[in-house]
């Protein structure tokens, strides 16, 4: 029997859908899977035949989980156990040659000329975030559960997450950061994360409606209000909280709370890694004022975590051996030097950095 590909497309009058198709891995994005999305793409917009594009997932569990992790995993380790390695070994790696690309996927996606709709149902996590919530249009649905977990296994939200949640405003995307906590469709509208409200049983329907309507249509008539989100009503006390200069400061915060919910967010936080969580929360507050700029930035970070024990070692415990019970590096929140915070950030070698063209995408169809 032949594999289906990893990226199905299907062009049907003037509406094109992409299916990412590995649901057994909850449609997890490898290198090849980026590089098919970035070339059909690339060829609809500038096929004036195509109105718009579809994203969505094959499976009833979700759009994408993420990355390839245990790639990921083998190189972090490789990597982080070698005291020689630096900036060229960790560029020269399978993980930083599908960040590269990645994260440009993500550029051009987030200045894509045509209707780029990107159906968020059900579990949408880190490098599925990177293809849908740079669209300018994304559906949630009643079984969305969108995270950025990164933090947990040692590593720093990316594909341009740090540009998304560093503009939501109250400490909610500071707290969705630093806490790795799923979020609701509700919530992601909340966090402006997501555009429209369609409920889970209506997809099929709404997805039949675009090949016949104009998006807008489609839109008014199954786009339905969207439910209170749990996590907006809790913005006043978070606010206040993720605040705080520093991870230690924002943990002893919300224990001051003194609330069961307030409680659980602290010790979520605590459990993460102390180096990870400083430079998450460095990312978010040194805001960068274009997504090109942010996603050149989350390149140097991207590397220096792969140098970084953390990351290997959260991906161990947590994916791998699955004990849940990692060892980082630091076992104090308070005990990341600026010094090695700063060398995340730092500059790569000018070979080594992560250009982006800017230039727009051209759409034949106007």
């Amino acid at each position: 029997m032949v594999d289906e590909p990893s990226v199905l497309s299907v062009v049907d009058g003037r509406l094109a859908t992409l299916t990412l198709n590995r649901p057994k891995s909850i449609n997890a994005l490898d290198h090849s899977m980026v590089t098919a999305m970035d070339e059909r793409l690339r060829a609809w917009a500038a096929d004036d035949a195509i109105a718009a594009v579809v994203l969505v997932g094959a499976g009833e569990r979700g759009l994408c989980a993420g990355g390839d992790i245990v790639t990921i995993h083998r190189d972090a380790a490789a990597l982080s156990g070698d005291a020689t390695a630096g900036d060229a070994e960790a560029a020269a790696c399978p993980s930083a040659a599908f960040w590269r690309d990645e994260y440009r996927l993500n550029a051009d996606i987030a200045r894509y000329p045509k209707p780029y709709v990107a159906i968020m149902d059900g579990i949408v996590m880190g490098g599925g975030v990177g293809i849908s919530a740079h669209a300018n249009t994304r559906i949630v649905t009643d079984r969305t559960r969108l995270a950025m977990p990164e933090v947990g296994i040692g590593f720093v939200p990316d594909v341009g997450g740090t540009h998304l949640l560093a503009r939501v405003p109250d400490g909610l995307g500071a707290y969705a950061a630093l806490t790795a906590r799923t979020l609701s469709g509700a919530d992601a509208i909340a966090l402006g994360l997501a555009d429209h409200f369609v409920p889970a049983d209506d997809l099929d329907a709404f997805q039949r409606a675009l090949h016949t309507t104009p998006l807008e249509d489609a839109l008014a008539e199954y786009a339905q209000r969207t439910p209170e989100s749990a996590l907006a009503t809790q913005r006043n006390w978070i606010g206040k909280a993720f605040a705080a200069e520093t991870v230690a400061e924002i943990i002893e915060r919300c224990r001051a709370v003194g609330t069961e919910e307030a409680t659980k967010v602290a010790d979520t936080i605590a459990a993460k890694s102390p180096t990870a969580l400083a430079v998450t929360l460095r990312s978010l507050r040194d805001e960068k004022p274009t997504l090109e700029e942010t996603l050149a930035r989350e390149y140097r970070v991207s590397l220096r975590s792969l140098l970084h024990p953390d990351m290997a070692e959260g991906i161990r415990a947590q994916v791998i051996d699955k004990d849940r019970t990692p060892s980082w590096r630091h076992s104090d929140h308070s005990a990341a030097t600026p010094a090695e915070v700063d060398a995340f950030f730092a500059p790569l070698p000018d070979e080594l950095e992560l250009t982006i063209d800017t230039a727009p995408q051209e759409d034949s169809s106007v």
